[in-house]
């Protein structure tokens, strides 16, 4: 079986989730469970960083899909950072880039992040 892990590092307002290896159908559940513990502790703005995935079917899809309703209704958001042209590209095939805001550096995303709550202060 392909290997599979995710970790989560605490970047203040924003939770940072890295992927390695293989996200199948075999391996959602990993990421499905660290989606939920997230979400159970009310944490709703996501960057995930795909720089260590080797490959996502649609089983590892679906799972972005099963939580973005519920993080939007939250006031937050999942971004996509440091895809490999691979990765990206079944993301793109999908129509994923419509869905979610993907930038190539994770630095990017979490500045999004930053840029948006401070419009939300200035009002």
């Amino acid at each position: 079986m392909a290997e599979f892990s995710t970790s989560v590092k605490d970047a203040g307002d924003v939770n940072i989730i890295y992927l390695k290896g293989y996200l199948d159908a075999h391996t959602a559940p990993i990421l499905e469970n660290t989606f939920s513990n997230l979400v159970d502790s009310g944490r709703y703005s996501l960057v995930v960083n795909f720089r260590d995935l080797s490959y996502i079917s649609s089983a590892g899809l679906g799972v972005f899909m099963a939580f973005i309703e519920k993080i939007r209704e939250n006031n937050g958001d999942i971004k996509l950072s440091a895809m490999n042209d691979k990765v990206f590209n079944i993301f793109d095939l999908l129509g994923f880039p419509l869905l979610y805001e993907i930038y190539k550096e994770e630095d990017e995303a979490i500045n999004k992040f930053s840029q948006i709550k401070k419009l939300e202060n200035g009002k």
